[in-house]
């Protein structure tokens, strides 16, 4: 999994969601691709992602309408162009968190 420059139009939400902090999100995904975290919009933090195999998703808090607590656990949608690259999506961020040094 990596961060992607393509685009993410005709991403949406197929109800894969992963509860997780904006901290851990960051330490594995890297900086969000878009980062207001003013609570003045439905979104606060975005990541543009890419699978193993190169299918697009999408990482994103929705309408909390505050700012997120960087160590705070929320959930956050995975937006994909299937339920099945979302669903790939959630196991590929899932076992980066397995991986990660407790």
């Amino acid at each position: 999994m990596k961060q992607t420059k393509k685009s993410a139009a005709g991403t949406s939400f197929h109800n894969s969601t992963i509860w997780i902090t904006p901290n851990i999100l960051k330490t594995i995904l890297g900086e969000p691709t878009y980062s207001q975290n003013d609570g003045c919009d439905k979104v606060n933090y975005s990541w543009n992602m890419e699978t193993i195999d190169g299918d697009i998703f999408t990482v994103y808090d929705w309408k909390e309408y505050k700012p997120l607590i960087d160590d705070e656990m929320y959930c956050f949608h995975i937006g994909g162009k299937s339920k099945n690259i979302t669903d790939i999506a959630c196991n590929e961020i899932m076992d980066l968190i397995d991986e990660m040094p407790y």
